[in-house]
């Protein structure tokens, strides 16, 4: 793989890296930033290496880590996999973040400076301005509340070689003296985060494009450190359906949380590595170890990919039917137990949900919509749905449902052909065919008008449990008898 298009691949081995903070759940643009960095490294035999970038101290929290760690191993990177190294904290590297500032201090590649932001405005009359190099050749001494700024150079321009993007330059004279360490002495994100991928051996960074205006001042950096600077990738941006950048604070981000719905690991892989990217020939559903060989970096397209909820769910459906069946049943069985199941847990029926999870395989789109197919298994009674028996239960329905009950009550056998067929010929005596006759019997049954096959569920419902729903709906129509529509 020509992971540096355009330029000689280092003769190094390739380290590439992934860097979150702990400061909240794993939003899925993190998780397709891993995934490709972790395509790379399998497919250069190379090494994909986990920081956690944890100086915030007043956000971090441990089990932000043990959720970065738990949802990097659901989709295939932990510790049990050569290619995995880490995680390394940033908050141990804080000796060398020092070490480097001192470095560039006495290179004179970087400068104290006590300006504020006021500062700087009353002197350019413009409080959105940058800095203005003030204290660039006063010579101020180490002190309390002193920033350190590097030195960037009046003249060229610094070139970023972007697999993505292209070889974008940048005019040094656009970049003012940014601060690598505040006026208490702690570094940055920009020094730190090149520090730690210099220590760790980074040869390319592959990450999300918001990251990109801090690249020529990160490349500034390393060639100051006296250091060859990473061949670079930045990834498109994610966007909802409105085409807006995916927010924590306005759509579902969090990896985990799909997860918790029912979005098999292996589904979300597929995807997520589709943002942005694709494996040629209009396949879209393939295993990893297929797009590990056909992934190229510079082929990810630079365009805002679009996060379609629509068809993330549609692949998870894919995924679940190409599982066994005994595969599906060990994979929906949280959603058959507290907290998720309506039904006391004696209540529930391993032989007739395995009489039914091949039925159930075939229709659901999340593993959690199993709960809601098969709870008419396992209640006491149907749920009361008002909307589907307001639409089930039209003028005729009574007598439908009364006749129905009558022939169910001696049919032998009980199974699923009989039954259709019964229901079949009862529909034809009013006037109805199957699937207008068998809407009201599925209500009363199931208490919702869509789910698995009717006559296939009554079949492992039973013949007692069946009649007795019948009886319970023909009681309440007796109650309130259906209104025919007003004119």
């Amino acid at each position: 793989m020509n992971v540096a298009a355009g330029s000689a691949a280092p003769a190094r081995p390739v380290r590439v890296r992934f860097a979150p903070s702990p400061t909240g759940m794993f939003h899925v643009g993190g998780a397709r930033s891993a995934l490709f960095n972790w395509a790379v490294a399998k497919q250069t035999g190379g090494t994909f290496v986990l920081r956690i970038e944890d100086t915030d101290t007043s956000r971090n929290k441990p089990e932000w880590v043990d959720g970065i760690l738990a949802a990097h191993a659901a989709l295939g990177m932990h510790a049990d996999d050569p290619t995995f190294e880490g995680p390394y904290f940033q908050s141990a590297n804080r000796e060398k973040h020092s070490e480097a500032l001192e470095r560039l201090l006495v290179a004179d590649r970087a400068y104290f400076c006590d300006c504020t932001r006021d500062d700087v405005a009353d002197r350019t009359g413009n409080k959105q301005s940058g800095y203005d190099g003030f204290c660039r050749v006063r010579g101020l001494e180490r002190a309390p509340g002193r920033a350190l700024r590097f030195r960037t150079p009046d003249e060229g321009e610094t070139q970023v070689v972007d697999l993505i993007r292209g070889n974008p330059s940048f005019p040094n004279s656009a970049m003012e003296d940014f601060v690598v360490a505040r006026g208490d002495g702690s570094p940055v994100f920009l020094l730190a985060n090149v520090v730690d991928d210099l220590d760790e051996g980074i040869t390319h960074v592959i990450r999300g494009e918001e990251h990109l205006p801090n690249t020529p001042k990160q490349q500034l950096l390393w060639e100051a450190l006296g250091a060859e600077a990473p061949i670079w990738a930045h990834l498109p941006v994610i966007v909802n359906e409105k085409r807006q950048k995916l927010s924590k604070r306005r759509d579902k981000v969090a990896l985990e949380d799909y997860l918790a719905e029912g979005y098999l690991p292996a589904a979300m892989v597929n995807y997520l590595m589709l943002l942005g990217w694709a494996p040629g020939n209009d396949e879209e559903i393939l295993p990893f170890s297929e797009m590990i060989s056909r992934f190229r970096v510079e082929d990810v397209n630079s365009a805002s990919a679009f996060f379609d909820l629509k068809k993330l769910a549609a692949f998870n459906g894919e995924y679940i039917r190409a599982l066994s069946v005994d595969e599906f049943i060990a994979a929906v069985g949280p959603w058959l137990r507290a907290p998720h199941a309506p039904w006391d847990e004696e209540r529930f029926d391993a032989a007739a949900f395995a009489a039914v999870a091949p039925l159930a395989q075939s229709r659901v789109a999340l593993l959690s919509d199993i709960t809601d197919n098969v709870d008419f298994l396992f209640l006491d009674a149907p749920v009361e749905d008002e909307k589907s028996w307001n639409k089930a239960m039209k003028p005729g329905a009574v007598e439908l449902l009364t006749d129905v009950r009558a022939v169910l009550a001696s049919l032998e056998p009980w199974e699923a052909e009989p039954l259709k067929d019964a229901v079949a010929t009862t529909g034809e005596q009013h006037g109805l065919k199957l699937g207008k006759a068998q809407a009201p019997v599925r209500v009363a049954v199931t208490g919702r008008t869509i789910g698995l096959p009717l006559f296939e569920s009554l079949e492992v419902l039973g013949r007692e449990r069946t009649l007795g729903r019948l009886d319970a709906a023909l009681a309440r129509l007796a109650e309130n008898p259906p209104q025919a529509p007003t004119q």
